[in-house]
């Protein structure tokens, strides 16, 4: 069976991402608690970086909770100074509640990321005006496709009478 609790100093950092100003390590944490319909992470944010760009679910709510570090939450059309121990709700909507933590701070950010796990998901980027669809478990055959948003076409587009 699989122990229910991990220290954050046994976190392994699995998702590394170095990407230019989108640069960050996350360690998963909630499959190795054995999470069934939450997902847990611990993400580490170096100065001057955003762990991904600006966007918003239509399916996965999300919290953070602030363990060290300064910077912003971009939220909607607002900017919030954040700092340690500061929770953040980003809850599902459009771009009103497209989110976005930025260190801006001199020493690295971390930070507990949580969510509800979908099996369908649509993520919208207001920045690049990109729209993320995925649906299914993990692996192969899981749909995962990102299109530019004013590539929309009509219902019956190639479709054969």
């Amino acid at each position: 069976m699989t122990k229910p609790l991990m220290n954050l100093d046994e976190v392994e950092f699995d998702d590394v991402e170095e990407n230019g100003y989108f640069t960050s390590s996350r360690g998963q944490i909630s499959d190795h608690i054995g999470a069934r319909q939450l997902g847990y992470n611990l993400t580490v944010l170096p100065p001057g970086k955003a762990q991904c760009p600006f966007h918003s679910h239509r399916g996965e709510e999300e919290m953070f909770f602030i363990l060290e570090g300064h910077g912003e939450l971009r939220f909607g059309d607002q900017v919030y100074p954040i700092r340690p121990h500061d929770v953040i709700a980003c809850p599902t909507g459009g771009p009103e509640v497209a989110h976005q933590i930025i260190n801006t701070g001199s020493t690295p950010m971390r930070y507990l990321a949580m969510s509800n796990r979908v099996d369908i998901e649509v993520c919208e980027y207001p920045d690049s005006q990109k729209i993320l669809v995925a649906a299914g478990g993990s692996g192969a055959d899981r749909l995962r496709k990102i299109i530019r948003a004013e590539n929309t076409v009509d219902y019956y587009d190639r479709e054969k009478p």
